[in-house]
Formats: structure tokens, sequence, C-alpha cells
């Protein structure tokens, strides 16, 4: 199925099984039908029309979830892309905050050409993060390996630094900002309580430590240093 016949709707589910499969390790139809706002059976026959489409899209197993094929693995990391250069270019060039790009980026992403797509690319120096941290795919829509762990799986003594934040809602990036918790931020973990799992955190060039719960720490990657 080339990308002119693939709906907004279509991007986003591969989208998302792309995104789910990735931080979940699968995409299930429950999942699928939260992160889209949808219900379950519209999740449901969406993945029954993206496994019979020509060529499939994903594949599905009932119990197990949704997973993309090849064909519809490209289609994702091609939305990805426009997504995450959209991002960017937003961020670097007409000055939106990290936590005003996503909206904006979603409603370009599937309407944007190859072409635009290369401009932007070039115009920004074919950067590899978006403003969150995240990769974005190279022109033969590659991904590189990562060996990110989740803030939240992190013990006492050791130290990180952040690489993304999994969560684009502004309301937690306008937090993340605040406590100075953005990419490529230093940060050592003091203590964490048994009772809620909370971390009590020093993060590089704040005066003081911070305390966070699941939250926050499920939503922000780091690479351990």
């Amino acid at each position: 199925m080339l990308r002119e016949n693939l709906t907004v709707a279509i991007e986003d589910y591969l989208k998302t099984i792309h995104e789910l499969t990735l931080t979940d390790g699968r995409a299930t139809t429950n999942r699928i039908a939260e992160c889209l706002e949808v219900t379950p059976a519209s999740v449901t026959g969406m993945i029954q029309r993206l496994a019979s489409a020509d060529p499939p899209l994903v594949a599905y197993h009932k119990h197990h979830g949704a997973k993309l094929t090849p064909d519809g693995e490209r289609a994702a990391l091609e939305v990805i892309r426009h997504h995450r250069l959209l991002e960017t270019f937003l961020q670097q060039t007409l000055g939106y905050t990290w936590d005003e790009v996503h909206a904006e980026a979603d409603r370009l992403e599937h309407v944007i050409s190859e072409e635009l797509e290369e401009r932007i690319a070039q115009s920004l120096g074919n950067p590899t993060q978006d403003p969150h941290g995240e990769p974005i795919p190279n022109r033969e829509l590659q991904l590189p390996e990562q060996s990110w762990v989740r803030l939240s799986d992190l013990a006492p003594g050791q130290r990180a630094a952040v690489q993304r934040v999994g969560s684009p809602t502004p309301e937690l990036l306008r937090y993340l900002s605040s406590i100075g918790m953005v990419p490529t931020t230093g940060l050592a973990i003091l203590d964490r309580s048994e009772f809620d799992d909370n971390l009590r955190i020093q993060i590089e060039n704040q005066p003081e430590p911070v305390v966070l719960g699941l939250k926050v720490t499920q939503q922000v990657y780091v690479e351990v240093v």
C-alpha cells in the first residue's frame, strides 16, 4: 500500500503500534485504544483492515496484540521522521517551546511532501534527535540502537544523563523544564522510598534535590553513566 493510499487514521495507528512495541514490548488492543482514545472494538476493526491490506501492514494474533510487518514498519517510520523533523523545525526555526511542538507536528506530519521533509532536514543540518530527545529516523528510515532505561529503574547511587521524555504531554514537559530535567542533563539518584518507589534525585545545576514519583520517572528515559 503506497503512502498516498494511507489515511491519517491509518498512519496514526501504525505510529502508535510502533511506539507501543518499543516501550511496552507489544501493542495490545486495549493499549492502542487508550493511546488513540477510541474503543477497543474500533481498534480490532482497523487492525483487521490493516492485516488484510495489500501488502499487509500488521500481523495480528489474538491475546498477543498487533505487530508491524516490514511494510507497516516503513510506513510508520516515515510518519515518525516527518513528525520529529517538524518538531525540531518548529523549535529551532520558529521559536516554539518543547511543550508546544507536539500538537502542531501531529497536524502537519500527514500532509508534508517528501521534498519538503528533505528540505527541512537539510536546513536543520540533518538532526538526529527531536526536542524531546527522541531519535529521528534517517533518510533510509533506520533508527539507531538505543541503550536507554526508564529513570524509575535506577537505584540509589547510580548516575545517569537524561536522553528523552516518553510522554509529550505539555504539562509534564513544562514541569520537567521547571526543575531543569531536560535532555543531556546529568542526575544522581540519592534515595528510593520502599513504600511508593519515589526517587530523591539531585539534578545537575540545581541547588536542591527533588522527589519524583512513578508518574514522572516512568516517562523519562536515561543513559546510565
